[in-house]
């Protein structure tokens, strides 16, 4: 029997009586988590994903253990990039996106009736490939824009220390602390997606999702993403999509490879230590991928 797409997801609006969430403020500059804050991890059981009628993900299982970076892996087309966006609801933006399955944030489905979509991404960030700072506006106010956007209230005193603790981890403030106002298009490539990073964690995420984030970067820059990765792992789970192998060796702790072929949808291969999965990988695909021999 062919399995059908289920319908569409449904358009959720938050209801007019939500109270506007709270954050906790973070140390400054530190990158040990907060005081009595546990690291969530995430899990997705059987997640199939389509676009119309395209299955894309079938049967997805796994887990992202908490205080690890978890890349994925894989060639492309096989679905790392809409498993990540599956993951913090952006899959169901795309117009006749359907998903089947479960994402678990600490024990609760993210996509059960009721949950806000917004407070989600506000729990599981998202940075993208390509930076994207709001150009014309300051690395301030790129910084706090988040905080407008999740509908969190916050005094001056407290944004200033947001921005500037967001920068530390980012590891960007010594770069930027004397020129605040300007504009985030005025960065370097590295700076304006260190300044994405800062955006992201000013709004206090317990995941940060990472789609390909040193793709466009020069090798320079691609090791300063990667030591502010290695910083940030003991304040936010982090999963990372790359194309890049050596790139998930260094950076990550547990890794997934995916694979799909023209007939067959995207799934999981073989997950593990990435040290396993590199060295000594259980199935002959993975050892190709990993040493260059296909993908």
């Amino acid at each position: 029997m062919t399995e059908t797409a289920p319908p569409p997801f449904p358009v959720q609006h938050a209801g007019a009586h939500d109270d506007p969430p709270t954050i906790p403020l973070p140390p400054v500059p530190g990158t040990a988590p907060e005081p009595g804050r546990a690291l969530s991890g995430l899990e997705t059981r059987d997640v199939t994903a389509w676009f119309g009628q395209r299955k894309v993900l079938e049967r997805v299982s796994f887990a992202m253990r908490a205080g690890e970076i978890t890349a994925l892996i894989g060639p492309s087309g096989c679905g790392k990039s809409t498993y990540l966006r599956i993951l913090n609801r952006m899959h169901e933006m795309v117009r006749g996106a359907a998903l089947a399955g479960e994402v678990l944030l600490e024990g609760e489905d993210v996509y059960a009736p009721g949950r806000r979509p917004a407070e989600v991404r506000r729990r599981i960030g998202m940075v993208f490939q390509r930076p994207n700072p709001f150009p014309a506006m300051s690395l301030y106010d790129n910084v706090v824009s988040g905080l407008k956007l999740a509908g969190i209230k916050a005094t001056r005193e407290e944004r200033d220390h947001l921005v500037e603790s967001s920068l530390r981890q980012a590891g960007l403030w010594n770069e930027v602390s004397n020129r605040l106002g300007t504009p985030g298009g005025a960065l370097s490539g590295g700076q304006q997606q260190r300044l994405c990073i800062a955006r992201s964690l000013a709004v206090a995420p317990e995941i940060l999702l990472m789609d390909e984030p040193c793709s466009a970067l020069d090798p320079t820059s691609t090791r300063r993403i990667e030591e502010t990765i290695a910083e940030l792992r003991h304040r936010v789970t982090i999963v990372i999509v790359t194309h890049n192998m050596q790139q998930a060796q260094r950076v990550s702790q547990s890794c997934a490879f995916f694979l799909a072929s023209h007939d067959t949808p995207g799934r999981i291969v073989e997950s593990g230590p990435t040290e396993r999965l590199f060295t000594d990988p259980a199935d002959q695909r993975t050892a190709d991928y990993v040493n260059g021999r296909f993908g």
